[in-house]
């Protein structure tokens, strides 16, 4: 799961960053809001934490122009501005949550991961698909009702096709979601986490369409 962090206080960053790669989510940032137009709206994330009070262009204005140049990513504004008229304000907008300052860091983490369960068309915490169960909220992995052992890496690779099950999912797709930029993004690295995976879980769960890229076989 990929996510974007709109925050221009570094320390408030910093813990949100910590918090959400700790929960799961490969996390990027910008501190200002004209950066943040630019990358949400050339991007692709499952989650973006807006702060409403950014320098160069405000949260709302960023907003607003995300949704008219049709950025669909789940948007959950944080911010200091607590009064009511200016929540629904950003829920009118386009925001999917709204979350004021101070905030308890585990109410944000499940209110993200509540966004992307959603926005997946999937509510449960934990998503069954034939033999494999993925428990989004514990980053547990069963086959069977049976733990699996799991590196945070193959977790975000099964968890996205989870909630993306029903299509197929492209290797750049992938790519984008599972690593940062400033890692190597080499058109083999999917295929090596879906191999050992594979080893793990058994090679009846992850399909793979040639020429198209992966997707869970519901009746494996």
């Amino acid at each position: 799961m990929r996510a974007l962090i709109v925050e221009d206080e570094s320390r408030i960053a910093t813990d949100l960053q910590r918090a959400l790669e700790s929960a799961g989510f490969r996390v990027e940032h910008v501190d200002n809001g004209e950066d943040a137009w630019f990358q949400g709206g050339t991007e692709n994330y499952d989650l973006i934490v807006l702060d409403l009070g950014l320098p160069r262009l405000d949260g709302l204005t960023v907003l607003k122009r995300w949704r008219a140049e049709g950025c669909e990513s789940p948007v959950l504004i944080l911010t200091a501005r607590g009064a009511w008229t200016e929540r629904v304000e950003g829920i009118d907008a386009g925001a999917d949550d709204y979350l004021p300052k101070p905030f308890r860091m585990e109410e944000l983490i499940a209110r993200a991961r509540a966004l992307v369960r959603r926005s997946g068309g999937r509510a449960a915490s934990v998503q069954q698909v034939g033999r494999l169960s993925v428990d989004i909220n514990r980053m547990q992995i069963a086959i069977e009702g049976v733990p699996v052992p799991v590196t945070p890496l193959e977790f975000r690779l099964l968890a996205y096709l989870t909630l993306h099950r029903d299509r197929v999912v492209p290797p750049t797709e992938l790519l984008e979601h599972l690593y940062g930029d400033d890692d190597a993004k080499e058109a083999n690295a999917v295929e090596a986490v879906i191999t050992r995976l594979r080893r793990k879980i058994g090679p009846g769960v992850i399909a793979t369409r040639r020429g198209f890229g992966y997707a869970l076989d519901s009746g494996a």
